[in-house]
């Protein structure tokens, strides 16, 4: 557990319920396993001391703030204070009843590439988690046969992939902040991440497509998590029209990841958390790094930085040269 990043986040949320300011504080607590954290809703000053900030903290707190009408409190990073701006164009969230708690982010670890590096076994505990991004982490369990291991594990060799080229690792809005402005960018280089798809052809494009989706089991958990994904009732329920049906069948699996795609452009901010929280390790960024790029270098778009920026493909010009514009 990064032990001064929790400290200081609850001594926050502590101050912001006792003085009544906010009516919840929206943030992670310790998940039921030791490399997850889960969300967790403090309503009282004392039921903050469950609060903690830790490497593992991927699901989008965003997520639980949208469409809230009372005062909440977040606990955000980068990403997150993105979704935030966002939900507030969007009129998701009102300014004035959002308190952001600010934490500068070195960048969450995936749980599947520790189990990686630990041979499959079964992690037990966490025991070491640094506050800087070049640290290492301590894990230990036993496996099956009774047989014990510790593992110490470099921090940049298990993060998630798309921490490695986070561009805003600091909350671009923020009421107070924890701890000090880490470096802005993790160093990656975005663009490269959509650099194969526009290398193959549509042919090796589709095959590559298909073979990223084929053990979605259409859980909706990528969904769930994503605080862009707020309608009332989604495309995947509508039944007049049916956009899709509810079939396993690839032609329905790929119909929901392609629409919801599309749905999320311009408006993504690459968190993440879909490929947290997908049970069957699925890597959707194959899918949304190309969407991405094209918002970035065709708009000049970095959705979430202004919470008054229009989204690129939810405005037009009247000059705007395509016929159906017109």
């Amino acid at each position: 557990m990064m032990h001064q990043r929790t400290q200081a986040i609850r001594a926050a949320a502590r101050k912001l319920l006792a003085q009544g300011r906010v009516d919840v504080v929206i943030g992670y607590t310790q998940g039921t396993i030791p490399l997850r954290a889960q969300p967790y809703l403090a309503y009282t000053p004392e039921e903050c001391d469950r609060l903690i900030w830790s490497s593992f903290c991927g699901g989008n707190l965003a997520t639980f703030a949208s469409g809230r009408t009372d005062r909440v409190a977040v606990v955000a990073q980068g990403c997150v204070s993105r979704n935030l701006n966002g939900l507030i164009h969007e009129k998701r969230l009102r300014r004035e009843n959002l308190y952001v708690i600010g934490v500068p982010c070195l960048g969450m670890l995936d749980q599947r590439k520790v189990e990686t590096k630990t041979a499959g076994r079964i992690v037990a505990t966490l025991e070491n988690d640094p506050e800087e991004d070049m640290g290492e982490i301590t894990v230990s369990g036993c496996d099956a046969a009774g047989e014990c291991f510790t593992e110490r594990l470099k921090r940049r060799d298990v993060k998630r992939d798309n921490c490695y080229t986070c561009m805003h690792r600091n909350p671009v809005i923020a009421d107070e902040m924890v701890a000090e402005p880490v470096t802005e960018t993790a160093g990656g280089d975005i663009n490269a991440v959509a650099a194969p798809w526009e290398r193959f052809d549509a042919e090796r494009r589709w095959a590559e497509f298909t073979k990223t989706f084929e053990d979605c089991i259409r859980c909706y958990a990528c969904r769930d998590i994503c605080p862009l994904c707020y309608c009332t009732t989604c495309f995947t329920d509508e039944s007049d029209p049916q956009w899709c049906g509810k079939t396993q069948d690839p032609a329905d699996v790929q119909t929901f990841h392609i629409l919801r795609a599309f749905h999320c452009a311009g408006r993504c901010t690459d968190c993440g958390a879909c490929e947290t929280a997908c049970p069957q390790g699925i890597r959707m960024r194959r899918l949304t790094s190309k969407l991405e790029k094209d918002v970035r270098t065709l708009w000049g778009h970095d959705p979430g930085m202004d919470s008054e920026a229009e989204p690129p493909l939810a405005t037009y010009r009247p000059d705007d040269p395509q016929e159906h514009f017109k």
